[in-house]
């Protein structure tokens, strides 16, 4: 249990590093990203609180969903944003497009692998996945079908408030399911405590 919390936490952490380093990039990020900066344009809050306060609202949406919040859930609505404000003003500004390519690079790995600690960690899903895979038990439309609208709605309403979409948002759909596909099972607690109770000899990853 121990470990678990210690990985949710940490993978929480990362998440929010990871999406503030795209958004340093400044070459595109993330359709829900890109809806919390073009809401920060308009109202002049910190695109991380803006991040916590969507992130609230969302799981708003579970209750006709009749979707059950986990910790985790709860973690990730305060932790994520929380951790993007404070790396947002840690990182200075980076110029040039070679430094920007490789900052953006970087955050969608870091994304990567705090989404493999802190999905592997089994606290319940973060409010954006949730209201995804609760609008496909209610209402029996299939996953990519209830991704890809939200998804696109939300990208849609943050570039028309001034989000940046660009060759990052590209990059970040294409690369982060294989990626999150690898740093899954090998951070997925279950799987590793499963090896644990068979008996064979293995390298565990560390968290």
């Amino acid at each position: 249990m121990a470990r678990r919390i210690i990985q949710l936490l940490v993978g929480l952490f990362l998440y929010g590093a990871g999406c503030a380093l795209t958004v340093e990039a400044g070459l595109g990020v993330d359709p829900w990203t890109v809806f919390a900066q073009g809401l920060s344009v308009r109202t002049g809050i910190g695109i991380g609180w803006i991040t916590n306060i969507v992130g609230f609202f969302v799981l708003l949406l579970w209750i006709p969903l009749r979707q059950k919040p986990g910790a985790g859930t709860i973690a990730n609505i305060l932790l994520v944003g929380t951790s993007m404000q404070i790396v947002l003003g840690l990182v200075p500004p980076v110029a040039g497009f070679f430094a920007q390519l490789a900052t953006l690079l970087g955050g969608i790995a870091l994304v990567a692998v705090a989404s493999g600690l802190y999905i592997g960690a089994h606290f319940g899903p973060g409010p954006r996945d949730g209201l995804m895979t609760g609008m496909n038990a209610r209402l029996g439309w299939p996953i990519w079908l209830c991704r890809a609208l939200v998804e696109v709605s939300v990208l849609l309403v943050g570039w028309l408030l001034g989000g940046t979409v660009g060759i990052g948002t590209v990059l970040f759909a294409v690369l982060i399911g294989p990626l999150v596909h690898v740093a899954l099972p090998l951070l997925d607690t279950r799987r590793t405590d499963t090896r644990r109770t068979t008996g064979h000899t293995v390298v565990e990853p560390s968290a």
